[in-house]
């Protein structure tokens, strides 16, 4: 079955930043586009729609869906886009749409107001719930913002690709952000930064020279072990290993500085309540300024 790339739409211009991602990586993945308004307060085929009160936000879905259709389908040519109203709360509703999705794709933030649902809020509990990758993209972000500066510094579409960036901790297994990160790399014909913080333990307490040097030498043992059997699998990655210390949410912040996408994982848990997305990912979420992928992992 192909599954197709998801974006949730509000009409706020994160969420149009987000459907236009959203329709390029649809294209480097030779798949369809699938476009999604949801809000609960959408009339059913049995309703009485032409009630006011129900056609305002019903008129806003069809305007945002159709608005981001036809320029897409401009922009786009060789895309095939299609385009949904859903009558759901939005989180379970995109959450629910990525269940058959490549990938789900979502502003962040959004408007918040009636019609227009992708806030913060919405999009952590999309991230924290969806059993496939989410990317979160903010508004303002370009074609450009995905490839390196040209010759003048100035912003281009026809430059090489920015690197893709990847947080890793070599301790729980990670097959499904790597072959995410390692995929995106190719796609893009564009280097993977693999980054991974390390720390003395405090238990250690002020440790000496010999003891830092030895435990960043063994952190370097283990990412490359980790990596090898992935620069296999994608041989044409360039792949720059970049080791730093400090705690994970400082280091990946800084780290992933200048990187074109961003890919961190999730840890899946089954709770059906709240947002699990853990304090590096939520460190990361709000700082970086790029896109970023949230990949859920056993």
């Amino acid at each position: 079955m192909t599954r197709p790339v998801v974006a949730g739409l509000d009409g706020s211009r994160e969420s149009l930043a987000a459907a236009d991602w959203a329709a390029r990586e649809a294209l480097r993945r030779g798949l369809p586009l699938r476009l999604v308004h949801a809000w609960e307060g959408l009339p059913d085929d049995d309703g009485d729609a032409g009630l006011p009160e129900i056609r305002a936000p019903q008129y806003h879905a069809r305007r945002v869906l159709r608005g981001a259709l036809d320029l897409l389908t401009a922009r786009y040519p060789r895309l095939y886009v299609a385009a949904e109203q859903v009558r759901r709360q939005p989180g379970p509703a995109l959450v629910a749409e990525a269940q058959d999705a490549e990938l789900m794709v979502v502003g962040y933030q959004g408007t918040g107001s009636v019609g227009g649902f992708l806030t913060g809020s919405v999009a952590q509990h999309v991230v924290a719930h969806a059993d496939r990758p989410v990317v979160l993209v903010r508004a303002g972000e370009t074609v450009a913002d995905e490839h390196l500066p040209d010759g003048s510094h100035k912003p281009s579409a026809a430059t090489p690709f920015r690197d893709v960036a990847v947080a890793v901790d070599t301790g729980p297994p990670c097959d499904d952000v790597l072959d995410f990160a390692f995929h995106a790399a190719e796609l893009r014909r564009a280097p993977l930064r693999v980054v991974h913080a390390w720390h003395v333990p405090l238990a250690k307490g002020v440790p000496g020279v010999e003891e830092r040097t030895r435990i960043r030498t063994a952190a370097e043992r283990e990412l490359t072990e980790l990596l090898a059997p992935w620069q296999e699998k994608y041989p044409g990655v360039v792949v720059r290993e970049n080791l730093h210390e400090g705690r994970a949410a400082h280091v990946l912040v800084r780290a992933a500085g200048g990187a074109g996408l961003l890919v961190v994982g999730r840890r899946r848990r089954r709770a059906a309540v709240g947002t699990h997305t853990g304090p590096v990912a939520h460190a990361l979420f709000h700082h970086v300024r790029r896109p970023v992928v949230s990949v859920p992992h056993d």
